[in-house]
């Protein structure tokens, strides 16, 4: 009896700590501090090979602008890659970016 409540308490203390990684906020703010339009952004966690798709998609983020973008993809990672486009051609790569760690992020000249 007393390694069934040892068993189950050690269940509960697990699924406790677990859960708050799950829920961790993934939201970042991304601010382009530059003088030129940031075309397209692809954010990716670290477990994947390739961007995924442009999260800006038609939109653009224009020279001193923001936008808050939520990188929860349900894959329970944190560190994410960032590639950032701007109109002028310049991409702008940053690996390992901790999106639960990290609140705002800047584009700056």
């Amino acid at each position: 009896m007393k390694r069934l409540a040892l068993t189950a308490l050690s269940a509960a203390i697990t699924l406790s700590v677990a859960a708050p990684a799950q829920a961790l906020d993934r939201k970042v703010k991304i601010i382009n501090e530059t003088t030129y339009d940031m075309v397209r952004f692809y954010g990716s966690n670290i477990g994947r090979e390739d961007w995924e798709e442009d999260i800006l998609g038609s939109d653009i983020l224009g020279a001193g602008d923001a936008i808050i973008i939520n990188f929860d993809d349900g894959s329970g990672y944190c560190m994410f890659d960032f590639k950032a486009v701007f109109e002028d051609g310049d991409e702008l790569i940053r690996k390992r970016v901790n999106v639960c760690e990290t609140g705002t992020y800047r584009y700056t000249e």
